[in-house]
């Protein structure tokens, strides 16, 4: 858009100066229509005006032809005007005009000739006209210069005005018929040695329209191939903003190649423009706004062009909608799935390692400082009890003893044992259940030497333990036992489907079964001694 305000400038800068601009005019031409290439622009100080058509580095064209040659041809040259009477693909091409004198300067034309079926050409000639009221409104097609005045044997009718998409419907004098605003075709006739030929351009009659409390997108000279993301539904002003020379300039917004509506009222149209004209400073400015008051999805990807019509100059910008990106589907999808994965991580690690975990965070958070240990009325951590294993698998003495010390000494359990906790003179089945009601467990280890208090004990108080629901930890060495009868067998059975189970495979094999004993049974109620240090409470 820089580059574009600049040419602006430069072309402006010619206007005055009298230099040729550079760049090329365009031109566009319905296919059997008059059109007229004016170099009058340049101000040359000449009479006679050479006009050539290049095609391949050969001239096609001279402006001292005959006027047979000129008929023939259906062209016209008067003064600085070279008038093509019915335009066809073969006169498509580029023009320069200069000075019989032979002046280095020339001016170049770009003539585009559109077929019938194209929009192209109605697109590139429409223009716009700003009328203060509607009864105020005064067209013109003299303005547009279509055709230089005084060509000699040329006679001019006066133009007709008809309402574009109304049928049947001719004005003409549309500054005394005007009704409503809207886009009107002017076509102007012409008699040329008894032929008519015709030319036609459309007209824009619009009010200025107060466009208030709108959502502005902010940027307000869009770049050409502009995408604008947008909300379906949203309400949507989208300005475009030229450098102009003259207020009489237009500023136009199309629909591919429809004209964008503009009115007063602002409950007719869903999508309307409105352009204003700033001539404070030196340099001018209009400003043309394109209100969407919602956004619908056929509004998508369709090309909305901004164009800037003047006396010798022709520049739009074409821009396109597109839907808002919410949030990222694919982001909240892989979100999800990391979730879900770490989640999975998470129970599978526990799972497979819950052991380690419960003992770490059990060694790490069970003790804080001098706070004591929340007590439930218990004054043992466990029961261990021996009873005679039935086949060849129990644990001798050694063992049991190691097993007592290292659950006493290096883990701080509190046990009660029969043989050292029991009062003499108590009944044994009196003595167990005493021992079994003061401890939060009960650890039954198979013995190879005859235990005490027995598998008699044991067998008379199972009764009393599923009754209780103590919590039961079975100590076995990986060997089946034998299939016995017997009521301490059935005891025995019925109390491992209450209980846990854990393995004993020897002191050299050891570390796994001290973690699943400890994972069964809760933190000791006391510190353990290999760990004691004075403290200050």
């Amino acid at each position: 858009m820089l580059l574009d305000t600049i040419r602006m400038i430069l072309l402006l800068f010619f206007l005055f100066t009298g230099v040729c601009p550079v760049t090329p005019s365009k031109i566009y031409v319905n296919v059997g229509e008059l059109v007229t290439l004016n170099c009058g622009v340049c101000n040359y100080d000449a009479t006679v005006i050479l006009w050539k058509k290049e095609n391949d580095q050969k001239t096609l064209l001279y402006s001292n032809m005959s006027t047979s040659e000129q008929q023939k041809l259906g062209l016209i040259f008067f003064q600085t005007h070279l008038v093509i009477l019915n335009a066809s693909v073969n006169h498509q091409g580029n023009y320069s005009c200069s000075p019989s004198s032979g002046a280095i300067s020339q001016m170049w034309f770009n003539l585009t000739v559109c077929s019938k079926q194209s929009q192209e050409c109605n697109f590139r000639n429409t223009y716009s006209q700003i009328c203060p009221t509607i009864e105020k409104c005064e067209p013109s097609c003299d303005e547009k210069k279509i055709i230089a005045e005084g060509i000699p044997d040329i006679t001019s009718y006066e133009p007709k005005w008809n309402k574009e998409n109304v049928e049947h419907r001719t004005y003409n004098n549309l500054s005394e018929e005007l009704q409503e605003i809207g886009v009107y075709r002017c076509t102007l006739s012409f008699l040329y040695f008894g032929q008519v030929y015709n030319a036609s351009f459309r007209e824009v009659l619009s009010v200025p329209v107060a466009v208030k409390n709108q959502l502005t997108l902010g940027i307000k000279v869009p770049r050409d191939g502009q995408v604008f993301e947008v909300e379906l539904g949203a309400t949507v002003v989208i300005s475009c903003r030229a450098v102009i020379g003259s207020c009489d300039d237009s500023l136009l917004w199309f629909r591919e190649y429809d004209f964008v509506e503009t009115t007063d009222d602002n409950n007719k149209f869903r999508v309307f423009y409105n352009n204003t004209c700033e001539d404070k400073s030196e340099i001018r400015h209009m400003n043309a706004s394109l209100v969407f008051r919602e956004v619908l999805e056929e509004d998508l990807h369709t090309n909305f062009s901004c164009k800037l019509e003047s006396v010798a100059f022709s520049q739009f910008v074409t821009i396109t909608l597109k839907k808002k990106v919410g949030p990222s589907y694919f982001i909240l999808t892989m979100c999800t799935v990391c979730i879900v994965v770490l989640i999975t991580v998470t129970v599978v690690t526990y799972v497979k390692f819950r052991i380690d975990v419960t003992l770490f965070l059990r060694d790490k958070f069970g003790f804080k400082g001098c706070q004591s240990y929340t007590s439930d009325g218990k004054s043992y951590d466990a029961f261990l009890m021996c009873y005679k294993s039935s086949f060849d698998g129990g644990l001798n003495e050694d063992d049991i003893k190691y097993l007592i010390n290292t659950l006493e000494d290096q883990f701080g359990y509190s046990l009660c044992l029969y043989d050292r906790d029991v009062l003499p003179g108590q009944a044994v089945a009196d003595a167990v259940l005493e021992c079994v009601e003061q401890s939060r467990a009960v650890i039954l280890v198979p013995s190879l030497p005859d235990p005490e208090p027995g598998n008699n004990v044991l067998s008379a108080i199972h009764a009393f333990l599923v009754e209780q629901k103590t919590h039961l930890i079975f100590i076995n060495t990986g060997e089946a036992e034998a299939s016995t009868s017997g009521s301490f067998q059935e005891a025995l059975q019925l109390l491992s489907k209450e209980g846990d189970s854990v393995t004993w495979k020897g002191r050299s094999s050891s570390s796994h079964f001290w973690k699943q004993l400890r994972y069964h049974l809760s933190a000791p109620q006391q510190v353990p001694k290999m760990q004691l240090l004075p403290q200050e409470c």
